[in-house]
C-alpha cells in the first residue's frame, strides 16, 4: 500500500507502534523529571523560544495568567469544544519550529505533585511545553529541585 492510498480510518491499531509511543512518552517524562531535580524550574529553559511561547500562551489563554490555573489543570476545560480548536491553532503555529510538536507526551495535572497514574494526562508535546514553561516561569516546579520526590 502506498502512502497516497493510506486511509487512517481503516488502519489497524498496531500494538507494537502503540508500545513504542508509550515508551517514548515515558522516557520523556523521566528525562524531564530528572531535569527538574537537577535545575530549578524557574532557571530552566525548555526551548530557545520559551518567552515567545509564554507570551503566545497568555495571549490565547489569558486564564493562564492565574498561577493556580497553571498549577492545577482542568483537563475537561483544556479539551472542551471551545478550547480544543484554540489549542490546535496554538500548537500548529509551532509545526515547523518545535520538533515533534504534536507527539504525545505525559503532563502532570497538579504541578505540586509528582508523576502518578492519577496525576497525569496525555497531551501533545506543544501543549506540554506551553504549560511547563508557564509553571517554570511561575516557580511552580521549584519544589522538585528542593525535594527528594
Amino acid at each position: 500500500m502506498s502512502v497516497n492510498n493510506f486511509n487512517p480510518e481503516e488502519a489497524e491499531n498496531l500494538e507494537d507502534i502503540e508500545k513504542q509511543f508509550a515508551v517514548k512518552a515515558v522516557h520523556h517524562l523521566e528525562t524531564y523529571w530528572k531535569l527538574l531535580h537537577a535545575v530549578k524550574g524557574s532557571e530552566l529553559k525548555l526551548t530557545k523560544i520559551d518567552d515567545q511561547i509564554m507570551t503566545h500562551l497568555i495571549t490565547v489563554f489569558p486564564e493562564y495568567l492565574d498561577h493556580e490555573k497553571v498549577r492545577v489543570l482542568d483537563e475537561n476545560d483544556m479539551k472542551s469544544p471551545t478550547n480544543k480548536p484554540k489549542w490546535r491553532e496554538f500548537m500548529n503555529t509551532y509545526e515547523n519550529i518545535i520538533a515533534d510538536y504534536n507527539f504525545g507526551t505525559i503532563l502532570r495535572v497538579d504541578a505540586s505533585k509528582g508523576y502518578t497514574e492519577t496525576n497525569t494526562m496525555f497531551v501533545p508535546r506543544m501543549q506540554f511545553l506551553a504549560i511547563e514553561i508557564a509553571r517554570n516561569k511561575y516557580g511552580l516546579n521549584d519544589w522538585v529541585y528542593q525535594s527528594d520526590a
